[in-house]
């Protein structure tokens, strides 16, 4: 995406944000946590997400996690699948041998819903997250209530003061947090703000260009400590092998199983390497 799409999806964003906090107060999303801002659910509100399943302690296998993931479509390459239907996907990842999910929730440019994400924690065990353009806290409350066990925080999408504020209370409702970076500058912020799960986006922002050796050349600035999660472009098992013998300890793989005929197959030839 370029900076002027990442503005316009952010934008649209807030916009239909507004609308779901008046069609649904924050107050009964129905979330249990440890925090209760101004607004929130109460202690004793009942959740469909009460027990997360930690992302981060799925990707802590042996070998290269894989975290699948199901989108209906992307701006950059349209419609992926024309019968995408979700607890049909995500079961198929659980048996090829999926770590975790990810699940698309934005709907004008991914056509995806958070429906989608509670169909896919009734059909499988997987720790979830949500892969959205998080801007607001009431969007935390929103995952938690839909069955999410995390979140994606876009460095790019956020000014840093509305990024320590998302980490820290997505975190203290339980949820964990995948922060996404694209360049040195946006890896410095993350780690400023304590993030210890960082996505490197393959994909320019800019011009849709993906290139996978830039997980690599910011593989080099991480602390020790740091979970890496290898984002976009990854499309072969030599791939995933030369990305774990760098040192990233997951890989999140859309595209490719969304448009392959048996996703379990997919994801089981991508896995041998």
């Amino acid at each position: 995406m370029s900076a002027t799409v990442l503005d316009e999806i952010v934008a649209r964003t807030r916009a239909d944000l507004e609308q779901r906090k008046r069609d649904l107060p924050m107050a009964e999303l129905g979330v249990v946590g440890n925090v209760s801002p101004a607004g929130a659910p109460s202690a004793g509100a009942s959740s469909v997400s009460s027990s997360p399943r930690p992302l981060r302690d799925a990707l802590c296998a042996p070998g290269i996690a894989v975290i699948a993931e199901f989108k209906r479509r992307s701006p950059s390459a349209g419609k992926l699948r024309g019968d995408a239907d979700v607890s049909q996907m995500v079961s198929a990842y659980e048996r090829g041998g999926a770590a975790a999910l990810s699940v698309l929730t934005e709907g004008p440019h991914f056509e995806g819903t958070l429906e989608d994400l509670r169909q896919a924690r009734a059909a499988c065990g997987l720790p979830i997250l949500r892969k959205d353009f998080i801007v607001d806290p009431y969007q935390l409350y929103e995952a938690r209530s839909a069955g999410a066990d995390a979140v994606l925080l876009i460095v790019a999408a956020l000014p840093r003061p509305t990024l320590v504020e998302l980490h820290e209370q997505a975190r203290e409702l339980g949820l964990d947090v995948l922060v996404e970076v694209h360049d040195s500058a946006e890896l410095e912020v993350a780690l400023s703000v304590g993030a210890d799960l960082i996505g490197v986006n393959n994909r320019d922002l800019r011009d849709f260009s993906v290139d996978v050796r830039r997980t690599a050349r910011l593989l080099a600035e991480m602390p020790a400590g740091i979970m890496v999660v290898s984002e976009s472009g990854i499309a072969s098992a030599e791939q995933l092998r030369e990305l774990h013998e760098q040192g990233v300890q997951a890989v999140l793989v859309g595209e490719l199983l969304m448009r392959a005929p048996d996703p379990e197959l997919a994801l089981r030839a991508l896995r041998k390497f």
